[in-house]
């Protein structure tokens, strides 16, 4: 039974003049307790990077970086074919543009989250999953990689040491194997429904999988991705369901 949980929403996913996710990210923001923000490959761009920091700031909302494969018009979601080191150089670019931003606006990033289509390649591909987590032991060895646990990144971060947060996805399917079912597009959910997803799988440790099978999940954070459709809608139900169940919000 989870007494306390971290609740992280991807934001400032817009870029320039375009608005991701129905612009929701300050009526999102008051409700989360970390916030991963988009650092300009799949999303984000200096202005808006600082904006989010600063949204962030004004409800006391832990920060992170979003580092995404280079894919503006693909919003990150499709596989790019490219070196580990290319991916890695890639990942620690957005890192420390981030990082500089935030340290301007006297805050420190909190952990380090793969976006999309690069989050499941680093969940897969072992090359790049132990290239990364050597990298970071020399430029942030101390932020936290949120991952899937048991995953490729989540075992190449624990052998160097690397401090990892294991995360669940409110708004993503399950397989068998305890492992999400990547999508480019989400459809609508049902706002009660995630939200009884969520607090059964802080109070039993189970989720129901797409075969209508059990997984066993382990977790510290709760993911809700602010640009599936109705995404204010669950993030509210999914906080309310926790406050109501006792389950206290806050930065892992």
């Amino acid at each position: 039974m989870i007494t306390t949980i971290d609740l992280n929403a991807d934001m400032g996913e817009s870029f320039g003049a375009w608005t991701i996710g129905d612009g929701v990210d300050p009526d999102i923001m008051p409700l989360i307790s970390s916030a991963n923000i988009a650092a300009g490959f799949h999303a984000g761009d200096p202005s808006t990077m600082v904006e989010t920091l600063r949204l962030a700031s004004r409800h006391g909302v832990s920060v992170g970086v979003h580092p995404g494969f280079r894919d503006l018009v693909g919003f990150g979601r499709r596989p790019i074919l490219a070196s580990a080191e290319e991916l890695v150089n890639d990942a620690l670019y957005q890192l420390g543009a981030l990082r500089e931003l935030a340290r301007v606006e006297g805050l420190k990033l909190n952990h380090f989250k793969l976006h999309g289509a690069l989050f499941m390649h680093a969940a897969r591909d072992v090359e790049f999953a132990e290239k990364l987590a050597a990298a970071l032991t020399t430029v942030a060895p101390a932020l936290p990689v949120y991952c899937l646990s048991g995953s490729a990144i989540d075992h190449a971060a624990e052998r160097v040491g690397l401090p990892r947060v294991h995360e669940f996805y409110a708004d993503r399917d399950y397989n068998d194997e305890g492992s999400i079912v990547f999508v480019r597009k989400v459809q609508r959910l049902d706002p009660q429904q995630v939200a009884d997803k969520v607090l059964r799988a802080c109070q039993e440790g189970k989720v129901e999988t797409v075969s209508g099978q059990e997984a066993v999940v382990q977790f510290q954070s709760v993911c809700i991705h602010s640009d599936t459709p109705g995404a204010l809608s669950l993030v509210k139900a999914v906080r309310e369901a926790l406050d109501k169940a006792g389950i206290m919000v806050a930065a892992s």
